[in-house]
């Protein structure tokens, strides 16, 4: 039996709702203190993020309701599992963002939400906060709303009209993957035609070129390889143009037992060849946010990516280091002579780093890595590609 609370009061159901957006989270393992999530003195939580433009800020989240429909076998809060439903009114939803926003405790607000009857009925709650935000309070700031599944094109040109940035999550690289997590989800017509939907709505000269596109995968749950994932990162940003992809480590013992995910090879990580421990998939999701950099920050390419036999990422070696090694001919890289594509292929070096050595080597030569900057970890790295 699905348990129900009984009538509880607006601080109770934020105190349920906030915590629950948890699971709905890109990069919850963090590669620093500052992008863990954390709550806030009376308990709510508050959530880091990276923009789609790089930056960085708070955001307030939370769901409107956490009562779904949907069958997600990853997911702790599907219909079958027994936990406190509860939901909050568009109205107080905007009242309780407001207060942190106006004592300066968050910087926008990120708002989904489970399925609530229907699609597009859920869509219409997290629509109608952003119109009650924008229209009766006139706020002009950041908005990020989910898309959900199965919505309706009116739904979604709706909430692309009123957000700063929206995401339908794609989940899965492909069809048959997403079909070992749900029955009820359709791959092509609830999550990739919206999202072809939501490109043309947002691109470049279009009415709504402001509002921002993202996605996320869950990564592990489906069993899935690398280089599958990053196949489907390469058409999201060159068909889609999306603005950016995101990964959410799939942590075994949240979802149903059937999906807790094949194991791999863990490179001496785990305690036996073919086991990985719980730290192993926070590895692969930084490795995956790896490769999205270096797909596009750093000019690499889908081919250039190094999988191993079973089309897995490395758990030990960078996967721009892993480029490097296996393309010995093109180093080392002569610092005052290289062109910034063939120093940022230089592993330890990144675009700020390049554009300092650039600058640099135009005023004086250059002639030891001391003369790029104070040596590190990442600079030691990089002296061993190059010569001077």
């Amino acid at each position: 039996m699905v348990g129900i609370v009984s009538r509880p009061g607006i601080r109770e159901k934020l105190e349920i709702l906030s915590a629950d957006a948890q699971y709905d989270l890109a990069c919850a393992c963090g590669s620093t203190k500052d992008e863990h999530r954390r709550r806030s003195g009376d308990g709510k939580w508050i959530y880091p993020i990276t923009l789609p433009n790089g930056g960085k800020s708070t955001l307030f989240k939370t769901l409107i309701s956490n009562v779904c429909t949907n069958d997600c076998k990853y997911c702790p809060l599907r219909e079958q599992m027994d936990v406190r439903r509860c939901s909050l009114r568009p109205e107080e939803t905007a009242k309780i963002f407001l207060d942190y926003y106006n004592r300066r405790k968050v910087f926008g607000l990120f708002l989904s939400s489970g399925v609530l009857g229907s699609a597009d009925a859920t869509m219409d709650g997290l629509n109608q906060v952003a119109r009650i935000l924008r229209k009766k309070h006139n706020y002009r700031g950041y908005i990020h709303l989910k898309i959900i599944p199965g919505a309706s094109d009116a739904a979604i040109e709706e909430a692309v009209s009123l957000a700063s940035a929206v995401s339908l999550n794609i989940e899965t690289p492909g069809e048959k993957n997403l079909a070992k997590l749900s029955n009820k989800k359709r791959y092509i017509e609830d999550i990739i035609e919206p999202m072809k939907l939501i490109s043309k709505l947002v691109g470049r000269g279009s009415k709504y070129a402001r509002t921002k596109q993202t996605t996320q995968f869950i990564v592990g749950a489906a069993g899935e390889a690398d280089a599958e994932i990053v196949k489907y990162m390469g058409g999201l940003y060159n068909r889609l143009k999306m603005n950016r992809v995101y990964f959410s480590a799939y942590q075994k013992g949240l979802g149903d037992e059937s999906v807790a995910g094949e194991p791999r090879p863990s490179e001496g990580l785990g305690e036996r060849v073919g086991q990985e421990r719980p730290a192993d998939i926070f590895v692969r999701e930084h490795r995956l946010y790896q490769v999205d950099f270096l797909l596009r920050k750093y000019g690499f390419a889908e081919s250039d990516i190094v999988f191993d036999e079973n089309g897995n990422l490395s758990l030990t070696t960078d996967p721009k280091e892993a480029w490097a090694l296996r393309h010995p001919e093109r180093f080392p890289v002569n610092v005052n002579w290289a062109s910034r594509f063939s120093l940022l292929r230089v592993p330890g070096l990144g675009p700020v780093t390049v554009k300092r050595i650039l600058k640099r080597r135009k005023e004086r030569r250059i002639r030891s890595i001391e003369d790029v900057g104070k040596v590190g970890v990442r600079l030691e790295k990089a002296r061993r590609y190059l010569v001077f």
